[in-house]
């Protein structure tokens, strides 16, 4: 009994991991309009979704309006570490068409017009 006990507490304990999204984490943007953001990608039921949670400018650190925002919305994996779904631009506080690719620390992201003939993009680095 002792042993089927630990076998179901180490099975609980992988399964979170098993079901961890590659794209999760902490990522910074690039420079758009002078400053940048940390932005946390989490999974959002069977998508996932990213949150500014630190915004920066040339003076460092700042409080910006659009801490807790979220940027990335709804992206549902599409195969090969492809995601489409929906990115906001905080700039000009649009939706676009979003698609994603990820490799490795590395995180292309693509906001799209017509649909998805004509995009800005953004290549976003892991910070953790």
């Amino acid at each position: 009994m002792k042993s089927l006990k630990l076998a179901a507490a180490f099975a609980l304990a992988f399964a979170g991991q098993a079901m961890a999204d590659p794209a999760e984490g902490v990522w910074k943007t690039q420079v758009d309009d002078g400053a940048f953001a940390h932005v946390t990608i989490t999974k959002c039921g069977a998508a996932i979704c990213g949150a500014i949670s630190r915004t920066f400018n040339e003076s460092g650190e700042y409080k910006s309006p659009n801490i807790g925002k979220q940027i990335v919305r709804s992206m549902k994996p599409v195969g090969g570490d492809q995601y489409e779904g929906k990115v906001w631009r905080p700039s000009n506080d649009k939706i676009y068409i979003g698609k994603i690719d990820l490799n490795g620390n590395s995180l292309k992201l693509a906001g799209c017009i017509a649909g998805g003939l004509l995009c800005s993009k953004q290549t976003w680095t892991r910070l953790k």
